[in-house]
């Protein structure tokens, strides 16, 4: 594709600039990451009316050039770095018309850094509402740019962008936003000549943040740091001065652009949702009463279309072996790659709902107000207010839970949340509670009402989250972060949501999952399907052999009952078998036997395989069997040893236990993989969660054996 122009599109945080990116690129985008972090970096691509094609760059959203987050510095990267591979030719400048002092505060920033700029002034529409009128012209005078009043959201002005863009050689330089040579004239003068350059604010800033430009030698870092300290130069002092000086610059350049007709009162009807939806008791019950409606909504609305995809799968591997020729390859792309792409596919339905909900609470508003009430209470264990979302989302899948918490601006707040939302039991252990809880819990009543089986799921989720709270409070201590957590959010006007927005973002979301996290599923399916469908040679002949002379003249009903052995022996001989049994010392003091043991191993690909492989495992045809005939199966397990039943409650417990702790789920390691770009922290978060899995099974199962 051809490009003829590159835009960045840059902005405050609520601006409405990822809407402005959405309606100019459609589904024509594609979301990667910066080069050498982890920060998303979305790119779209634009016709324009003379048949030009622009790509547009959204960058994180920034109050300032000066980043308090890895997303704010990319800003500063990408615009002052000419040879960074996303510095734009042309910056949209996306500013909230309700609020244009605060929001041209940036706009000063990058026009002194010598980038031709386009002012779109968007939610135009709001701030008639309000009452404010914009000279829109008057403000173009002043400031020697095209500004353009749009409103994202109603689709207003979007043709009057695109020309003003095609039009962009036409419009006289920009006029200066700033003079900054009076805050450091010596030190500026130093970095000009150094790096041979006459631009006074791309050299102040460079004595600011030199080290987030990556072109630039070691040496020429040592000899800044030089001019710094001769200059005693102190950048909180100096940015404190600059910004008081943008400050007074803008009151000149806004005097008679803004006029405030009186005709409405801004925020009137924020306020007065905020008295209640932020009440600082009632805020509380009305959250909790929506967390309770989005869990709800994740299990019952994804449901149908899950046992959709899963049945679609089933299906499709049963006509696969029907009418495919036997033979490694059909197996290994019915039962390997098929079964592993179902495994991803099945999560979308989750994915999207839970993202769906997220982009509405965060196009309402009402996101920010959730964030302000909790920081409080989750900064203490090491959290962030950010973090709840994630951490109650994980109780449908950690996967998507994962991926919100890029919202989070501190990098040691948002590894914390990414370490512990696998902590909190997903939809996925259910089944595996569910089966462990009827084969060790009597069906029986406490008071006549209370359902112990019931109360000893809702325990087994309560131990999550109240694990997931204290291993962050332990991280607090034990990551260490250069930069302190900051909790600065601007607490926006309630709107209603943009649906486009949302079915895009339910779009993308789930396209990131599949494509990204798949590959990886996929892998360690075909590692699984081989290593249990293959096993030493001279096991596997002599098991087959054993077989064929017992099949001899039996009826046929004998012959499906020896054919579930055979496959049942062949899996314990296979090389996943081999290792169950390797493994067995080890896991006999948390009570479990070889037959477990496997069930651990395949369970790290998906916790519920767990259920699946018992039934494989006692003999049970596998795929439509209820979970009564393998509890019946699993009931009357006997200790080869002991001739004791195998899943006693001291067994039982200990096992929920492993499962509710240990990283058992390969989509959640990949996922985690991808947002850290470092094979450090899934390793890391494997490793403390076995071990804490390890212990608090061995604990149980010792005082309860």
């Amino acid at each position: 594709m051809a490009i003829d122009i590159k835009i960045a599109l840059v902005g405050n945080p609520n601006t409405g600039k990822s809407t402005l990116f959405n309606l100019l690129t459609g589904l024509n985008q594609k979301i990667g990451n910066f080069p050498g972090i982890t920060v998303d970096k979305k790119v779209g691509y634009c016709k324009l009316p003379n048949q030009q094609q622009a790509e547009i760059v959204d960058l994180p959203g920034t109050y300032s050039l000066y980043p308090k987050s890895s997303d704010e510095s990319i800003v500063f990267q990408v615009l002052a770095d000419q040879h960074n591979p996303s510095h734009p030719e042309l910056i949209i400048l996306v500013a909230d018309a309700t609020n244009l002092r605060r929001n041209l505060l940036l706009y000063t920033q990058v026009a002194d850094l010598g980038l031709p700029v386009i002012l779109a002034l968007n939610m135009i529409d709001m701030a008639t509402k309000e009452g404010l009128e914009v000279n829109v012209n008057l403000l173009a005078e002043r400031l020697g740019i095209q500004v353009v009043a749009i409103s994202a959201r109603g689709n207003v002005g979007l043709d009057e962008l695109k020309r003003a863009i095609v039009n962009r050689a036409t419009i006289a330089t920009q006029l200066p936003g700033a003079d900054v040579t009076i805050l450091a004239p010596e030190a500026i003068a130093q970095v000009k000549t150094l790096l041979k350059t006459d631009n006074d604010y791309y050299a102040l800033q460079l004595l600011h943040q030199h080290q987030h430009i990556a072109n630039i030698p070691p040496p020429t870092h040592l000899a800044l740091e030089k001019i710094k300290k001769d200059a005693a130069f102190e950048s909180s002092k100096q940015q404190a001065a600059e910004t008081i000086s943008r400050y007074r610059y803008l009151s000149t350049i806004l005097t008679g652009v803004i006029k405030d007709t009186g005709a409405a009162r801004k925020f009137i009807f924020s306020d007065k949702l905020d008295s209640i939806l932020t009440h600082r008791f009632w805020g509380f019950f009305i959250f909790i009463f929506i967390l309770f409606f989005i869990f709800n909504s994740i299990f019952s609305w994804s449901t149908y279309p899950m046992q959709l995809i899963e049945l679609g799968f089933a299906q499709l591997t049963n006509y696969g072996h029907q009418h495919l020729p036997e033979g490694l390859l059909t197996n290994l792309f019915l039962d390997g790659i098929l079964a592993g792409l179902g495994g991803v596919i099945i999560f979308i339905p989750q994915i999207a709902i839970l993202f769906a909900f997220i982009s509405v609470l965060e196009d309402t508003g009402y996101m920010s107000r959730v964030t302000f009430m909790m920081d409080k209470v989750m900064s203490k264990f090491g959290l962030s207010g950010k973090s709840v979302v994630p951490m109650i989302g994980s109780l449908a899948c950690a996967v998507p839970s994962i991926m919100s918490a890029r919202n989070i601006e501190s990098w040691k707040d948002r590894i914390i949340t990414i370490m512990v939302s696998p902590l909190v039991s997903c939809s996925a252990r259910l089944p595996v509670y569910t089966l462990l809880i009827s084969l060790i819990i009597p069906k029986t009543h406490l008071f006549g009402f209370i359902n112990l089986q019931g109360l000893t799921l809702m325990g087994m989720y309560l131990i999550s989250i109240l694990a997931a709270v204290l291993v962050a409070f332990v991280m607090k201590f034990l990551i260490k972060a250069k930069g302190k957590s900051y909790f600065i959010m601007e607490l926006p006007v309630y709107r209603m949501p943009r649906w486009s927005n949302v079915l895009l973002t339910m779009y993308e979301k789930s396209k990131t999952f599949v494509l990204e996290a798949g590959k990886v599923i996929i892998a360690i399916s075909i590692v699984l399907w081989v290593m249990a469908t293959y096993g030493p040679p001279q096991r596997f002949a002599e098991i087959d052999r054993k077989y064929a002379e017992i099949e001899a003249g039996q009826d046929l009903v004998k012959i499906q009952t020896l054919e579930r052995d055979h496959a049942a022996e062949r899996l314990e001989n296979s090389y996943v078998g081999i290792l169950g049994h390797a493994i067995e010392p080890a896991i006999r003091p948390l009570g479990f036997d070889w037959k477990i043991g496997i069930a651990l191993i395949t369970s790290f690909a998906a916790r519920e395989a767990f259920v699946g492989t018992m039934a494989t495992i006692y003999s049970v045809e596998g795929g439509d069997e209820n979970v009564g005939t393998i509890r019946s199966k699993m009931m009357a397990a006997k200790d080869a040893n002991t001739g004791l039943p195998i899943f006693t409650f001291a067994t039982g417990f200990s096992l929920m236990l492993f499962y509710a702790f240990a990283m058992q789920c390969m989509s959640t390691v990949a996922v985690v993989y991808r947002e850290t770009k470092s094979w450090k922290w899934p390793l890391f978060q494997t490793a403390y969660m076995t071990a804490m899995a390890y212990i608090a099974s061995l604990i149980a199962y010792q005082l309860l054996k």
